[in-house]
C-alpha cells in the first residue's frame, strides 16, 4: 500500500505489548516505511570505527551511559545521510559521522575536538534543516524517545506526525510474559499459549533448547511496568499536546493491528 505523504513516527507501550510485532506487520504492509533504530545506529557506528561510534564505544566501556547529544547526533545525521533533511546548509559543511576514522583511537585530540565542536554548537548550525514530505521519507523510530526531555530535543531535529500508544491490560501482559520463551543465538520469541514451538522446549529452526530471560519473572517486570508509567505519562502528555497522539487498545496483537491499520491509512494514504 503506497503513502501519499511521509510518515515519521514512534511506538510507544510497556514491555511486552507488542511493539515488535507492531512495528514488523507496519513495515510489511507499507514499503515505503523504514525502521531507524538508535540502537542500530549505535552499534553500527562503533562497528566502522566513526568518531562518534569510537566515542560511544569508549562511554559504553567505561560504564557511563550514552548521552541524549550523542543520539540525536546519531539520529540527525542517519537522516541527512537518507537526504530527509533538507539543510539550509552546505552539504560539506555539516560533521558527518562517516569522516574516515580507521586509525581514530578513543580520546584522539581530532575526535575529541569533532564532538565537541558538535555538541557546544547552536541547533541551527547542526545541520538540522526542514524534513522532507516524500513518502519515500516515511519511518518507524526506535528506542528514542524515552522521556519528554527527549521528546523535546527530538523536535528539534525532525516533527513526529505520530505517536501511537499501545494499551493492553497489564494481568493480559503478565500472563503473555509467564509463557514466553526464546531462542537467544537467534533472537526468536515463542509462547505456550499462541506460538508454541513445534516441539515444547527447543527452537525450531535449531533444535536448541529454549530459554527464559531473566527480565521475565512477574517481580522484575512489575517493575519494569512501574517505571515505564512514570516516564511515559509525561512523554504521552508532550506528543499529546502537539495534537499527534493517538491511543489503540486491545487484549491481544492481533487484536490491535486492524485498528491501527485503519488509523495509518486514514492520515498518510487516503
Amino acid at each position: 500500500m503506497r503513502l501519499r505523504k511521509a510518515a515519521r513516527v514512534i511506538l510507544v507501550g510497556a514491555p511486552g505489548v507488542g511493539k515488535g510485532t507492531q512495528s514488523e506487520r507496519l513495515l510489511r504492509r507499507f514499503p515505503q516505511l523504514s525502521s531507524i533504530s538508535s540502537g542500530d545506529l549505535l552499534r553500527h557506528n562503533v562497528k566502522n570505527r566513526t568518531p562518534l561510534g569510537i566515542k560511544v564505544e569508549h562511554t559504553m566501556k567505561s560504564g557511563g551511559l550514552v548521552s541524549d547529544d550523542l543520539i540525536l547526533r546519531l539520529i540527525n545525521n542517519e537522516l541527512n545521510q537518507r537526504g530527509w533533511l533538507q539543510s539550509a546548509h552546505p552539504a560539506g559543511n555539516i560533521m558527518t559521522l562517516a569522516c574516515s576514522a580507521a586509525t581514530a583511537t578513543p580520546g584522539s585530540s581530532q575526535d575529541d575536538a569533532d564532538v565537541a565542536a558538535f555538541l557546544s554548537s547552536p541547533a541551527h548550525t547542526r545541520g538540522y534543516g526542514q524534513p522532507s514530505e516524500d513518502p519515500s521519507a516515511s519511518f518507524l523510530l526506535d528506542g528514542f524517545p524515552r522521556t519528554a526531555s527527549q521528546a523535546d530535543r527530538l523536535d528539534e531535529i525532525i516533527p513526529i506526525n505520530l505517536v501511537v500508544s499501545l494499551k493492553t491490560p497489564l494481568e493480559v501482559i503478565m500472563e503473555r510474559i509467564s509463557g514466553r520463551w526464546v531462542h537467544e543465538p537467534s533472537g526468536r520469541v515463542y509462547n505456550t499459549t499462541f506460538n508454541k514451538p513445534k516441539v515444547e522446549g527447543v527452537d525450531d529452526v535449531t533444535g536448541e533448547p529454549l530459554v527464559r530471560r531473566a527480565d521475565d519473572s512477574e517481580e522484575v517486570y512489575r517493575q519494569r511496568w512501574k517505571k515505564f508509567q512514570e516516564t511515559s505519562e509525561p512523554l504521552l502528555e508532550h506528543y499529546a499536546k502537539k495534537g499527534v497522539l493517538w491511543e489503540v487498545k486491545g487484549m491481544s496483537s492481533d487484536e490491535i493491528t486492524p485498528k491501527l491499520f485503519s488509523e495509518f491509512e486514514k492520515r498518510f494514504v487516503k
